[in-house]
C-alpha cells in the first residue's frame, strides 16, 4: 500500500481496522481474495480463529491470546463490511445490537431489579428472559435457536441442557451410566451384526448419552476432549522422543515396549502433579 494511502488512515485503533478492511474490500485497488469472499466462505476461518482463542486461554500464553483476539476481531469486522455492502447491516449496527441484548439481560445491573441475587438466579432469570427473547422470535419449541453450526458436542450438551429444562432429563447419574451400558452393548451388537450406517448411527448415540453423562457430572464433553487430545499428544510424544534417543523410529518398536514407554510417560506426570 502506498505511503500516501496509509497516512490517511484514522488515528483510532477501531476506527483505522475498519478502514483497512474497507481499503482491503475496495473494488478499485482493494485485494483480490477478500473482494471474492462471502459470509459463507468468511465462516469456516471465523470458527477456526475462535478455537485459537480458547487454545490461547487454555495454555495461558496471554501474549498469544492479544493476537488471536485480534484475528477474531477481524472476523467480525470483514462480515460487517460484507453486511454493509449488501445493505443488510454495518459494525455499527452489530455492536448497538449486542449493546441492547447485555443491557436487556442485565436488568440488575441497568434496570430495577435488585443486585441482591446468587449466580444460580441470575442463571435462571437469563434463561427466562432468552426464552422470551426465543418467543419473539416465534421460535415456540424447547430446541428452537440452537445453531446447527456448533461443534457436535457443543450442540448436544445445549439440546440436553434445554430438553432438561422442560423436565426431559435423567434425575440421577446412575441412570445415565446404564443407558451408556445400554447404547455400547447395542453398539457391540451393530458391530457383529448390522450395516456401516447402523453402526455409525449407534456410535452416535453413545457419544450423545457421554455427552449427558458429563453434564450430569459437571464435565464440559468439548473441554474434557481437548484435554484429553492434548494428553495423549505429550505421551505420544514421549514415546517418540524416547525411541529417538536410541537411534529408533516407532516403527522399529513393537506394541509391548511402545505401551511401557506410554506408562513411563504416565508416571512422569504423576510425579510431576502428584496425580494418583
Amino acid at each position: 500500500m502506498p505511503h500516501e494511502i496509509i497516512q490517511d488512515a484514522p488515528e483510532g485503533a477501531l476506527d483505522r481496522l475498519l478502514w483497512i478492511m474497507r481499503k482491503l474490500r475496495d473494488p478499485e485497488g482493494g485485494c483480490p481474495w477478500d473482494l471474492e469472499q462471502d459470509f459463507a466462505t468468511i465462516a469456516p476461518y471465523t470458527i477456526e480463529e475462535a478455537y485459537e482463542v480458547a487454545d490461547a486461554i487454555e495454555r495461558e500464553d496471554w501474549p498469544e491470546l492479544e493476537g488471536e483476539l485480534g484475528d477474531l476481531l477481524l472476523q467480525v469486522v470483514f462480515h460487517g463490511q460484507i453486511g454493509a455492502e449488501a445493505d443488510l447491516f454495518d459494525f455499527d449496527s452489530i455492536a448497538r445490537r449486542i449493546g441492547d441484548k447485555m443491557i436487556a439481560r442485565h436488568p440488575h445491573v441497568f434496570g430495577t431489579e435488585s443486585r441482591e441475587k446468587t449466580a444460580a438466579q441470575q442463571t435462571r432469570d437469563w434463561e427466562a428472559i432468552k426464552a422470551a427473547e426465543r418467543a419473539d422470535k416465534a421460535q415456540s419449541g424447547a430446541l428452537d435457536g440452537v445453531a446447527q453450526g456448533l461443534p457436535a458436542l457443543t450442540r448436544a450438551l445445549k439440546l440436553q441442557k434445554r430438553a432438561a429444562r422442560v423436565g426431559f432429563d435423567w434425575p440421577q447419574t446412575d441412570e445415565v451410566l446404564n443407558k451408556i451400558v445400554e447404547e455400547a452393548g447395542e453398539l457391540a451388537e451393530a458391530r457383529d451384526e448390522l450395516t456401516q450406517a447402523e453402526i455409525n448411527e449407534e456410535f452416535g448415540d453413545l457419544l450423545f448419552v457421554m455427552v449427558n453423562l458429563g453434564r450430569h457430572l459437571g464435565v464440559e464433553a468439548e473441554a474434557a476432549l481437548r484435554a484429553a487430545n492434548a494428553k495423549f499428544t505429550r505421551r505420544f510424544t514421549h514415546i517418540e522422543s524416547r525411541l529417538g534417543e536410541q537411534g529408533r523410529t516407532m516403527a522399529e518398536s513393537d506394541l509391548a515396549e511402545m505401551d511401557a514407554l506410554w506408562d513411563a510417560a504416565k508416571a512422569i506426570e504423576r510425579g510431576e502433579t502428584g496425580a494418583k
